[in-house]
């Protein structure tokens, strides 16, 4: 064994052993319990960051506990290898975008290798790869077949120089993220996927999570926004048509004074009258190039345009002037809002922009509401005034009362709506998944068959950066025969958004080189659902919802027999520095490879598991870096320096021990329990980590080392610092296992087991209070009495000096721990 540890050396020689060996390949074995652990797979941008090395150092670390614990571990890596910044590379750097991918992919997967992760390497996937996306045009035709997968006109981000959708994240300020062009809203024909369908059981499931963070659920559970309300119509003056609204604020109808409608509303511009055209032309345009995201903000300036049209309140018979609000959103609701200004804030604040009426309906309780001298909507529950049958009812007693009057007198029904819209998967760009439809005139829409799959991204692509999909300018793949009449017919040239290939890798992984399908369902079965999956709280909505919308969508395809893909989910924090997270733009990014190259994967590890609870964010820190180096050094040198003495030395006897020997024992034993409680399920890396560090300075303070009689002692608690520490420091732990004399690794070995016996204390330090302040210590037999330790208290000189003088009134006692003493 080296005397000096040399990070490079030990690294090299362990990575290649577990490569050249497949440690860590797994196959089905139904003797073992399973444990599916998964991180999110990354982008192969084209270099891993320290955000990276801390998630994937948080899954190894369980990896590896639960290989020891005697779990069959699947625990798989890939790439989300799809996307804009691919194509955004290749106009840059005329280079191809699989190209451009590719380079990264194998970069960043001798990265992750330099890191010592415990990953399955022969089920490594790319999405990007034909293999994988051919099954997904499949799933994408039986949902097709199913009518979860349909086309429909719907407005878009659109950016009008790269002519393309963008997804809502694409939008920065009202800019189009890769050329800064003022992104409008555009209609546009889009495939959709039909997650609505799933909305009540997406729902449902969010209570079925315990090992979800709860915001998380929340976050979700906002996301479909569940409501109860009522669609109410409302006729139009002069005019046989209708507005239908959805509101959960029924009770405030008779308080309705004008109508708001979304720009995009289909019936805008045909309520618009003649003199007012222009006027809400314009209007229309300007809120066409504002995000929708902002248009829900709060502090956002209420804007609208009088249409020149009006409707009839259906229980006050007034006309309500309608008009067009640029906070209105067509996809919430019917796009369409009876407005009631007293009773909403954004109503309010519209009204008073546009001198509109406004009429009181709740009265908070004894206090009377003058509309001339509201400064903000009052929102609260109330009793009901100037509602006709309805006055003197608790507002939200009247909710029910006036739902079922609307539904008596046909103008309005009780409903339930869902926030959830159905998710649109257009993509007018090259590297995505062709979505595997052709048009044709005669025809219609028809799928691509079966026996034609998979539709493969050609790869003799010019990218100009001019706008639009490159794949509908290639004449070989948009210009095809209709497979039903033969008639000349076009291809379908957009592409999926990449959040269909990231909803089910997961279940790939189970079966990367099956070629019968999607899915090898036996497979599947054994492997799923995920115990426990790592990644960003920034994908708590989007990408864990359609995640889980898939899993139910294979699920009712027969694919899968479970309801969740993800058992449990550990959302890490973020690493800071400089009181900020890192990133290029901030200047304050840490090179993993540098760090790697001068201290060692090891010392990586260590220190981003021991700064920070997971959950937490981690505030970066060079001297935690060198003290997680100086300790890895200083295990190193305990086995260096007690090898001679414990390389030949058998089992304890715990008989035999002497008194200091004992305590050192107790003292490992004890941490083999603190740590083994830490990791399982817990993930309180950081204090098993210190519980370790601690064990270590004991052996190190305990003397004589070099005593025939504690040799095994001395072994037991050297071995059992290698063991506990192998998940966090693989690559330092088996070369000081080896040094130690095993032949097999430490996975091997197993964890080690603890024994209850070892740890009992024989002395107990009970704290003495007077009147609950802290006066002393007493040390007692460990199956000391009550009586006994009130007669160590009063005895102890200290404790004497603060109840002379003192009537004692009583002494409660908490066993093993304090005695409270109560004086006058």
């Amino acid at each position: 064994m080296e005397e000096k540890y040399v990070p490079k050396n030990v690294e090299e020689k362990w990575q290649k052993h577990w490569e050249t060996s497949k440690s860590f390949k797994v196959t089905e074995d139904r003797g073992k319990q399973k444990y599916y652990l998964l991180e999110m797979f990354p982008y192969p941008s084209g270099r891993i960051h320290m955000g990276h090395v801390r998630n994937y150092s948080i899954g190894d670390v369980v990896a590896r506990f639960k290989r020891m614990k005697g779990f069959n571990v699947l625990h798989p890596m890939g790439w989300d290898a799809f996307g804009m910044p691919a194509e955004n590379a290749a106009i840059q750097n005329r280079s191809h975008p699989a190209t451009w991918t590719h380079e990264n992919i194998a970069y960043m997967r001798g990265q992750l290798k330099k890191m010592g992760l415990s990953y399955d390497w022969d089920r490594e996937l790319a999405t990007c790869d034909v293999e994988y996306y051919a099954w997904e045009q499949r799933i994408f035709l039986q949902m097709f077949e199913r009518g979860l997968a349909y086309k429909k006109t719907s407005y878009v981000n659109w950016c009008p120089k790269c002519e393309t959708v963008l997804a809502n994240e694409q939008v920065e300020d009202g800019g189009c993220w890769r050329c800064d062009s003022s992104v409008v809203q555009k209609e546009l024909e889009q495939w959709f996927f039909r997650i609505t369908d799933y909305a009540e059981e997406l729902l449902d499931y969010t209570n079925k999570l315990p090992g979800w963070p709860e915001r998380v659920l929340v976050m979700q559970r906002n996301w479909i926004g569940k409501s109860y309300g009522c669609e109410i119509d409302f006729p139009l003056d002069g005019n046989t048509g209708k507005i239908r609204v959805y509101t959960t604020r029924q009770d405030t109808l008779y308080g309705a004074t004008f109508m708001s409608l979304a720009p995009e509303h289909p019936m805008a511009l045909e309520l618009t009258t003649p003199e007012r055209r222009a006027e809400v032309a314009a209007f229309v345009d300007k809120v066409k190039k504002t995000d929708k995201i902002r248009r829900t903000a709060e502090d956002l300036e209420k804007e609208g345009v009088f249409t020149g049209s009006y409707c009839i309140n259906p229980v006050t018979n007034a006309k309500m002037p309608i008009y067009l609000a640029n906070f209105v959103l067509l996809e919430y609701g019917t796009g369409a809002v009876m407005a009631v200004p007293t009773h909403d804030q954004r109503d309010f604040e519209f009204a008073k922009k546009y001198d509109l009426p406004l009429q009181v309906v709740i009265q908070p309780e004894g206090e009377a509401l003058d509309p001339s001298t509201m400064t903000s909507a009052y929102i609260e529950v109330g009793t009901m005034v100037n509602s006709g049958p309805f006055d003197g009812m608790r507002s939200d007693e009247a909710k029910e009362k006036i739902a079922e009057y609307l539904d008596r007198e046909g103008v309005g029904t009780k409903t339930v709506n869902f926030r959830l819209r159905d998710w649109g998967i257009s993509r007018q760009r090259y590297w995505g998944n062709p979505i595997p439809v052709i048009y044709c005139d005669s025809c219609g829409v028809v799928p691509v068959p079966e026996k034609d799959l998979p539709v493969v991204l050609p790869m003799d692509v010019a990218f100009t950066g001019e706008g639009g999909s490159p794949l509908a300018k290639i004449d070989s793949f948009a210009n095809v025969e209709c497979p039903l009449c033969g008639k000349p017919a076009r291809r379908e040239t957009d592409t999926m958004d990449t959040f269909v290939q990231s909803s089910w890798y997961f279940l790939r992984y189970c079966c990367p080189e099956f070629t019968g399908g999607p899915i090898d369902t036996p497979r599947a079965e054994y492997w799923m659902s995920v115990d426990q999956y790592i990644g960003g709280i920034e994908h708590a909505v989007l990408h864990l919802l359609y995640a889980r919308f898939f899993t139910k969508v294979l699920r009712d395809l027969g694919y899968v027999n479970v309801d969740e893909p993800f058992t449990n989910l550990l959302t890490q924090g973020m690493v800071i520095k400089d009181g900020a997270k890192m990133s290029k733009s901030k200047g304050n990014v840490v090179d993993p490879n540098a760090l790697i190259d001068r201290y060692g994967a090891d010392t990586a590890r260590l220190f981003s598991l021991f700064a920070a609870p997971p959950e937490k964010d981690l505030d970066w820190s060079d001297q935690g870096v060198d003290g997680s180096y100086r300790f890895i050094n200083r295990v190193w040198k305990l086995v260096v320096e007690t090898l001679p003495f414990i390389e030949h030395a058998g089992p304890v006897d715990a008989a035999t021990l002497a008194d200091n020997a004992r305590n050192l024992r107790r003292m490992v034993h004890k941490t083999i329990r603190k740590v083994t409680d830490d990791l399982d399920e817990r993930f309180h890396f950081n204090t098993a980590i210190a519980a370790v560090m601690e064990l270590v300075n004991a052996i190190y303070a305990f003397e004589p080392k070099n005593a025939p009689e504690n040799a095994a002692v001395l072994r037991e608690g050297v071995e059992s610092v290698v063991l506990l520490l192998s998940p966090f420091v693989p690559h330092v732990a088996e070369e000081l296992w080896e040094a130690i004399g095993h032949q097999e690794g430490v996975e091997a070995a197993g964890w080690p087991v603890w024994d209850e016996a070892a740890t009992v204390d024989e002395e107990l330090l009970i704290v003495i209070q007077v009147n609950g302040k802290l006066r002393g210590k007493v040390t007692v037999p460990a199956d000391a009495t009550e009586e006994l330790v009130k007669q160590a208290a009063f005895a102890d000189e200290r404790v004497q000096s603060w109840l002379e003088g003192k009537q004692i009134r009583k002494a409660i006692y908490v066993p093993g721990k304090l005695l409270n003493i109560v004086v006058g």
